[in-house]
């Protein structure tokens, strides 16, 4: 009963993740599909290139709600059980970046699963263990966006930041080590999904924002 419980939990979780917030504004305000608009994932970063400000900050506020309400639903099925409340939020990851609800067939004849790089609701599965990682992972985000100027390296910091922030918790007696297991799962996650992006990081053919980029449309001026 309560290994059927647990894969109930962590399969509503990859459920809640594979709501496509992104997808559903986009095609709601303009009518695109979000997955033919630049990387075609349908996070937030997309989604207010296909969609505007208000588009792309709604989708990110509400991908960070899935991992955040993925934690609150494990401990309310399963209270108590800490590697269900690691695990429910790192399977909501899993769903927001290979959505069941975006399959689709490839020109290869491949099954594709669209969805996102996993930053927003890494987040969310963060405050969901512990709420202050907010006020550490939101800013950093923010600085790191907007000074090194690629969304690639800001989404990874999500992961990173939430491995340090349960690694040291955990080691100070603030929280179980099961939460670190969450950093772990969600970095690779977050990972797995960027390895474009890195390749083309590596070509120097990411597109760069915030300071940076700014700069450099000055110097060109």
């Amino acid at each position: 009963m309560e290994f059927w419980r647990a894969l109930s939990t962590i399969g509503l979780a990859y459920l809640l993740g594979a709501v496509p917030f992104g997808f559903i504004l986009v095609m709601w305000r303009t009518g695109k599909d979000i997955r033919d608009v630049q990387s075609g994932r349908t996070g937030g970063t997309n989604a207010m290139r296909a969609a505007g400000f208000t588009t792309g900050f709604t989708t990110g506020a509400l991908d960070v709600f899935k991992g955040f309400f993925a934690v609150s639903l494990a401990k309310a099925l399963m209270p108590g059980n800490e590697w269900i409340a690691a695990i429910a939020p790192a399977a909501a990851i899993l769903g927001h970046n290979y959505s069941i609800s975006l399959i689709k067939v490839d020109k290869e004849g491949k099954l594709r699963f669209g969805g996102g790089a996993g930053g927003a609701t890494v987040l969310g599965g963060a405050m969901g263990l512990w709420t202050p990682a907010l006020w550490i992972m939101l800013p950093l985000g923010i600085l790191i966006y907007y000074f090194i100027g690629y969304a690639s390296i800001t989404t990874t910091s999500a992961g990173i930041a939430a491995l340090i922030i349960f690694a040291v918790r955990a080691y100070l007696g603030l929280s179980p080590w099961e939460y670190f297991l969450f950093g772990v799962l969600a970095t690779v996650l977050v990972v797995i999904a960027l390895k474009p992006n890195y390749r083309a990081l590596r070509a120097g053919t990411e597109r760069l924002h915030g300071y940076r980029a700014r700069k450099l449309k000055k110097a060109e001026k």
